[in-house]
């Protein structure tokens, strides 16, 4: 990517639409917009002008122009919109007009955001929140999102990495002006103590639930033996015809997924083939063993069998309530339901939703993403063993260590291919 290229891309969504936003940022991005529009607006003010090819002379649209000039812009570089009517010709040849210009180019995936990056106008723990950002589909992961998004991660990273640094800085003080080879206790109960407190925070939040939740959804699998309802239950469940339904045993053979969404969390809800033992049947061998293994990965299990689970943590359904003598409800049952006349389903799903609100993050609590929870647990270890030593050579190392992590979150040290991981996701626009 050369910073010195001026990019451009639609950045609103694919045409038609009733408006379309043309971006361009970089050094030439006032004068590409000048050869097209004539002259420009004052900057941060909307004007229409008419928007020429500058090769031709031919009139493309009549647009709002706006002026962004850098740094304090979206990508900290020159910025220029063109909010022109949104159908494909249009659009089509309005950039075809900017992208024959000296210097233009079309931008690459993601590529503003990772200026604005480049730039310092946000950090790597926002832009990966504004990536989830833009692809959340329910309340909770919009609010998860807009936490990280809104530096939320890097104000936290921000302090702990102030308070680190006055630790080091204590330790490189005493390693150039002390002549004793220990730390004075004093002094070591007090780096020991302010280190501690940053493990324990980083501790609390390493333990809580993953982020990965909220964007996959929580995973709930019906098991149970053959025909107990399960399939009948997932339709239900759903309130669309996902799975065949069939009084023949063995029907369902794999595993159906089917995606939910209720009370803004989201769920993935499995149908698994009945549990059973199947003697040179090896296809619905295949079935059972997938629906073990579903089972195995499920963040909720739902048990439609009357007898007991193998895992006691399953939530036992009384299915069928009715059918004759099926009404009364066991007590080792969390709830009764009838699929077939939704009876009860309405109690299921708040059983259900109790259980997950105990596997997501909390909802004002800022969440983590595997890279971010792999770098904090990295700062957490080299920090435990700079408690376990009273040399400062060593101390003044692990520190070192743990500073370097903590960059790395916040993408200070990030290095190339990492941050090709985070960018390749995002649309083009962005």
């Amino acid at each position: 990517m050369g910073g010195l290229d001026t990019i451009f891309a639609t950045s609103s969504g694919a045409p038609p639409a009733a408006i379309a936003i043309v971006r361009m940022s970089g050094p030439a991005a006032f004068a590409i917009a000048t050869a097209v529009a004539g002259t420009l607006p004052p900057p941060r003010r909307a004007a229409v002008r008419a928007l020429h090819d500058p090769r031709t002379g031919v009139l493309l649209d009549r647009a709002l122009v706006l002026v962004f000039p850098g740094p304090k812009t979206a990508t900290g570089e020159d910025v220029v919109e063109f909010h022109v009517h949104g159908g494909r010709a249009v659009v089509s040849a309005v950039e075809a007009a900017v992208g024959s210009q000296p210097g233009a180019r079309y931008a690459d995936p993601g590529e503003f955001t990772r200026r604005a990056l480049e730039n310092g106008v946000i950090d790597l723990t926002a832009a990966e929140g504004l990536g989830d950002l833009l692809s959340a589909q329910t309340e909770t992961q919009r609010r998860a999102a807009l936490r990280i998004a809104e530096g939320g991660l890097r104000a936290l990273v921000d302090r702990w990495t102030d308070r680190l640094i006055g630790v080091a800085a204590n330790v490189e003080a005493q390693l150039d002006f002390s002549d004793e080879d220990d730390v004075a206790a004093e002094n070591m109960g007090e780096m020991v103590a302010t280190i501690g407190g940053i493990v324990a925070e980083i501790g609390h939040m390493l333990s809580s639930p993953p982020i990965e939740r909220l964007q996959d959804g929580i995973r709930v699998v019906i098991a149970g033996p053959p025909n107990s309802g399960k399939s009948t239950l997932l339709n239900a469940m759903t309130g669309r015809d996902v799975a065949i339904v069939s009084p023949i045993s063995g029907t369902t053979r794999d595993r159906i997924e089917a995606p939910v969404e209720r009370a803004g969390v989201a769920y993935v809800l499995t149908d698994t083939a009945g549990l059973t033992v199947t003697p040179g049947d090896a296809v619905e061998q295949i079935g059972v063993d997938r629906a073990k293994a579903a089972i195995t990965s499920a963040d909720i299990v739902l048990w439609l069998g009357d007898d007991a689970p193998a895992d006691p943590t399953h939530l036992r359904i009384h299915s069928r309530i009715d059918l004759p003598g099926r009404s009364a409800i066991p007590a080792h049952s969390v709830v009764g339901v009838s699929a077939a006349s939704g009876r009860g389903v309405e109690g299921l799903w708040e059983v259900v939703a109790q259980r997950a609100a105990r596997l997501l993050p909390q909802e004002d609590a800022l969440t983590v993403n595997r890279r971010q929870r792999a770098l904090l647990g990295e700062c957490q270890r080299y920090l435990h063993e700079a408690t376990h030593t009273g040399d400062l050579l060593v101390i003044a190392e692990e520190l070192r260590g743990a500073l370097r992590a903590l960059d790395a979150v916040a993408g200070r040290s990030g290095v190339e291919h990492v941050l090709d991981a985070v960018f390749a996701r995002f649309c083009i626009g962005k």
